[in-house]
């Protein structure tokens, strides 16, 4: 019979590499990510990453209530497969902090299954810079259509655009701007409204 998993202290954050169906097996309480096999641990989101949350999901929500596109926030896995990878088999779960999906095909009820046309991750103290380069280039290999990375403390926005299976990085949006999503023509939000605390 084995282990119940429970804690995070009884996997090899060092050297273990871990599945999908890994992960479905464990009883642990806290948020983790696979980020190709390895583990990161996801650590509770200070007040400022969740009004920030809260507030993009509040304008976003507004936006795509009657489109086909669904947004997500976290906690909702996101499973990036490589080509070929069987669902039980795949190494990368995401929890972006916010998602936006418009193929109702890559939904179930365990979360998406392939690459969201929009990401947005806001960062936190605790965000490491490895997570964040991973990120970047996971999103970009899983084919993301447009990433937004948030920087509450400084108040600035940084999009990445995929075109020809690379990303391109935008000017960077600061306080006082608006952001205009690329794959989304229409979408333009007032960053006074996303950084209202």
């Amino acid at each position: 019979m084995s282990t119940v998993i429970t804690n995070i202290d009884q996997l090899d954050l060092v050297n273990g590499i871990y599945t999908y169906a890994d992960y479905l097996m464990w009883k642990i309480k806290d948020r983790l990510e696979l980020l190709k096999g390895k583990i990161f641990q996801m650590g509770a989101p200070s007040l400022t990453h969740q009004t920030v949350s809260m507030n993009f999901s509040r304008l976003l929500s507004n936006y795509f209530y009657k489109t086909p596109c669904k947004l997500f926030a976290a906690p909702f896995d996101v499973r990036l497969a490589k080509k070929g990878e069987k669902d039980n088999e795949v190494y990368t779960v995401v929890q972006p902090d916010l998602c936006v999906i418009c193929d109702a095909d890559k939904l179930d009820e365990r979360g998406c299954w392939g690459a969201p046309d929009l990401i947005i991750e806001i960062l936190s103290l605790g965000n490491s810079k490895k997570e964040i380069r991973n990120k970047y280039e996971l999103y970009q290999e899983a084919g993301v259509r447009e990433y937004w990375v948030i920087r509450p403390d400084n108040k600035e926005i940084t999009q990445f655009v995929l075109e020809n299976g690379q990303y391109r990085t935008l000017p960077p949006i600061v306080e006082g701007d608006l952001i205009h999503s690329t794959i989304f023509p229409d979408l333009s939000l007032q960053t006074e409204d996303i950084f209202r605390l």
